[in-house]
């Protein structure tokens, strides 16, 4: 059965413009995307990325406007009967985070469901950091800004 698979993701850039990126490790794949995650019933965009960042981070944000929604057609990597539509806004801390953040990538043990953050520096982010297409291409958009 077709459906709809809509994700939310936060780009939050530090006082130092760097990116803020979460590796992942889920259905045996590593992965490295933006911070956000699944749209759930009830609930509009932005309150599913301020719970996001709640659950990830323990941190409070505050959304500051909408930089990026899918334009094109995008299965679903995990369920290719589901059509993917991803959402980006620009993001500010309101807290500080409560989870430490890595230089390494996939810093943490190799078990399904790990996670862990680190930052990529704007001026230096490329498509190849990310894992999946439309990720890359909101890379290559503040890529494009930064410049």
């Amino acid at each position: 059965m077709n459906s709809f698979n809509i994700r939310v993701y936060g780009i939050c850039i530090s006082e130092r413009k760097e990116v803020l990126v979460t590796d992942e490790l889920r259905f045996g794949k590593n992965m490295t995307k933006f911070p956000g995650g699944g749209l759930q019933w009830g609930e509009g965009p932005a309150d599913c990325l301020k719970r996001e960042f709640r659950e990830e981070l323990k941190c409070e944000i505050e959304i500051e406007k909408h930089f990026y929604t899918t334009d094109f057609f995008q299965p679903s990597a995990f369920h290719p009967e589901s059509q993917l539509i991803s959402i980006y806004y620009l993001v500010k801390r309101k807290s500080a985070f409560s989870v430490k953040t890595s230089g390494k990538k996939y810093d943490f043990k190799k078990t399904e469901g790990a996670q862990s953050f680190r930052w990529i520096k704007l001026l230096k982010i490329k498509e190849n950091d990310f894992t999946f297409p439309v990720d890359k291409k909101v890379a290559r958009m503040l890529r494009n800004q930064a410049e």
